[in-house]
């Protein structure tokens, strides 16, 4: 599950940009420039923690003699007023560093919480996988996040799988006419199609798709579907899955159950970073 710094330290720095810009009026007013502090990461609420590292980056391209004391790691399940981090260096950069770190942190572990809820659910029946639907520019980091929760990363970008979907069907013309000419091309890959009701499965199921899409159906479509595909394909359910009905989805045992919900709609977990000056 690690993540290279490589990955998030552009981003990190632009992220400062973004909310210092020419400088924090407040604490360079209240903050002596030798003044040192001690602050304390901790969650207000029980949660998934991930993002620590990102958050160390925050602090670090601030005060890059910053020490840092961690006390969690990324994955581990964390409880009301847990501490997480312990940073101890420039008050005044610390200070600064504080809502982009808490943004990052925040933002990171309610998809590792909302991530690990759903596993725990599906416990093992099916593969659950992440989707696109991430914030631009953040992909990276949400799937990584989703992937501390316990969930598969699905693709990270179109060039790394193929799903024909309804606008790619109407445009070719068809879905056997789509996956023919994916498969004129040999690129090697599973040839995945979206199906949005019977007739299309079967259609898809014809042009000898690899994995089937099943997409927005009611239970009883979902059964039925998957039965349909035993032995001719795999099989993964998507759209409308949530933490009410995914339960009774995992009991089919589909080949993947895909979520949005991890990393569109997850909620940032409250968290609190509090200092005090220190030798």
């Amino acid at each position: 599950m690690l993540l290279g710094p490589e990955c998030y330290r552009d981003l990190v720095s632009r992220a400062l940009d973004e909310d210092v810009r020419t400088g924090d009026i407040t604490t360079d007013g209240t903050v002596t420039p030798g003044q040192r502090g001690r602050g304390e990461l901790r969650t207000r609420e029980d949660c998934v923690v991930a993002g620590l590292d990102v958050a160390v980056e925050v602090f670090r391209q601030l005060d890059a003699k910053v020490t840092v004391d961690p006390i969690k790691c990324d994955g581990d399940s964390c409880f009301v007023d847990d501490l997480l981090l312990v940073v101890d260096g420039k008050a005044g950069a610390l200070l600064t560093a504080e809502r982009t770190a808490l943004n990052f942190l925040q933002r990171l572990s309610g998809i590792a919480t909302e991530a690990r809820r759903f596993v725990e659910v599906v416990s093992g029946r099916s593969v659950l996988l992440d989707t696109r639907k991430t914030t631009p520019m953040l992909r990276l980091l949400e799937k990584y996040a989703a992937r501390v929760g316990g969930v598969v990363n699905h693709r990270f970008a179109l060039d790394d799988g193929i799903l024909v979907k309804d606008n790619h069907v109407r445009l070719a013309g068809s879905i056997a006419e789509a996956v023919a000419r994916l498969r004129k091309r040999n690129l090697s890959l599973p040839i995945e199609v979206e199906v949005g009701s019977l007739q299309e499965l079967n259609e898809a199921l014809a042009a000898k798709a690899d994995v089937v899409l099943i997409d927005n159906f009611s239970l009883e479509g979902m059964q039925e579907a998957i039965s349909r595909c035993r032995d001719l394909a795999k099989t993964e359910i998507s759209g409308g899955v949530v933490l009410g009905n995914i339960d009774a989805v995992a009991s089919l045992r589909p080949t993947y159950i895909s979520v949005g919900a991890f990393t569109h709609s997850a909620a940032a977990i409250d968290m609190s970073f509090n200092m005090v000056a220190s030798p």
